[in-house]
């Protein structure tokens, strides 16, 4: 079941991945979000985990990122996405201010060019990339980064994050994994994705990893 608000005192994960959009009718994030959020319960007791699947929506994405960062105040927000060119975790480490004129699940375009009209050409993820890529490798989890988020919603989700985060009295990390689209069976047409090397069990592995990687930077 998926949790969008959290009412107790202790400090908070939020973690999302998309629906189906347009050539993908199965989001691999769809189905590893709530799997990671199951395991992240688990694993840190000490932290609420909220987890929720955004729609692949230029307006409502961002609407409802907004409103779980100011509903729960997450220590981290961490984002999943796919993308059908990734063989493993692809760890972005720059959004930027553009979005490109492809329709999203409800056949809309962007209404503008720019994610945030009037804001800065890139934001870089604040994750601790360097420590996170080291520490997948030594359990095992396929691994890379990428400067180049895209210019669809996973870009634009990430740039929104970064910039909400910007404003916050005690800013909360955020970043963005990119998965196969192969993690999916049928997402997509498998002549047009490159060989998965992630496995559902790999895939909360290094999911977990990432969060307690990112948890020891967190701010109390």
């Amino acid at each position: 079941m998926q949790r969008a608000v959290v009412t107790s005192q202790r400090p908070t994960v939020l973690l999302t991945g998309f629906g189906a959009f347009p050539g993908i009718a199965a989001n691999a994030t769809e189905t590893l979000v709530p799997q990671l959020a199951a395991a992240a319960r688990e694993r840190f007791p000490d932290y609420d985990i909220v987890d929720a699947v955004l729609p692949v929506d230029w307006n409502r994405a961002p609407e409802l990122l907004q409103s779980l960062l100011s509903a729960n105040a997450p220590r981290l927000a961490l984002h999943f996405g796919i993308s059908q060119g990734a063989e493993d975790f692809r760890i972005e480490r720059v959004s930027r201010n553009v979005c490109e004129p492809r329709h999203d699940a409800c056949g809309a375009l962007p209404a503008e060019v720019a994610v945030v009209k009037s804001g800065a050409d890139t934001l870089s993820t604040t994750l601790p990339i360097e420590r996170i890529v080291e520490r997948l490798k030594a359990i095992g989890v396929p691994c890379c980064t990428s400067d180049d988020a895209g210019a669809y919603l996973c870009n634009a989700l990430l740039y929104h994050s970064l910039a909400a985060a910007s404003t916050q009295a005690r800013p909360h990390i955020a970043g963005f994994v990119h998965i196969p689209a192969a993690l999916a069976a049928g997402a997509c047409d498998p002549a047009e994705i490159v060989e998965c090397r992630l496995t559902w069990p790999t895939a909360v592995a290094g999911g977990l990893e990432i969060i307690a990687t990112c948890l020891e930077d967190a701010p109390a």
